[in-house]
């Protein structure tokens, strides 16, 4: 009798400007759709695969212009599609990324003001339609974001950013979620651990 084709698995990201708490609940997220019976990859960009960490390294702490920026993170996005991310899916696994698209056009678009519409044409000439099945959207004051980074360990190039930059790659952010209203979900990360992981688990039981 032929086997069943394995039902294609769910994309998720989590995405907000840096001090949002994305890295706070990465893991958790994963291991509550575990407890839901589903197999799960928790991955990050840029990185996700060996040429992905190793881009990740010069991406942090190198400069370089701006579109040169963008065009490395979707080398690395590519890489982290056709190697792992869409085999995955494939196979019927959900995946949780720290960051993806939406970031690009977030830091380097709103933030280093590349103009979308190149943004556009690299991502459609790379990926196609592929999106995220679910993103969610950790959103803070920039205030709050960079008294948190204060607080945290040494910083990469973008956490040492000016406030004016976080607060376009912010605007940049929520207005991608306007956007896309039924791929997104805006989650108040001001809010103690315990309130935010509600939440997440109330949206995630709807998935």
């Amino acid at each position: 009798m032929p086997t069943q084709p394995a039902r294609r698995g769910r994309f998720i990201t989590v995405e907000g400007i840096d001090g949002a708490g994305t890295s706070t609940h990465v893991g958790w997220i994963k291991e509550l759709i575990e407890r839901r019976g589903e197999r799960v990859w928790l991955t990050r960009e840029p990185g996700g695969t060996p040429v992905g960490e190793r881009l990740r390294e010069v991406l942090l702490h190198e400069p370089m212009a701006p579109l040169s920026e963008a065009l490395l993170m979707f080398a690395a996005r590519y890489e982290h599609c056709q190697r792992e991310i869409w085999p995955r899916l494939d196979r019927g696994m959900w995946i949780v990324c720290d960051r993806f698209s939406d970031a690009t056009y977030a830091y380097q678009g709103g933030g280093h003001r590349v103009p979308e519409d190149i943004l556009v044409r690299i991502e459609t000439l790379l990926l196609r339609d592929f999106r995220p099945d679910l993103s969610l959207l950790f959103d803070v004051p920039v205030a709050v974001a960079l008294e948190r980074l204060a607080k945290g360990r040494s910083l990469d190039k973008f956490e040492r950013q000016q406030p004016d930059f976080f607060n376009r790659v912010r605007e940049a952010y929520l207005a991608r979620g306007r956007a896309e209203p039924e791929r997104f979900r805006l989650i108040d990360s001001t809010q103690a651990v315990a309130a935010v992981r509600a939440r997440i688990e109330a949206i995630i039981a709807e998935t």
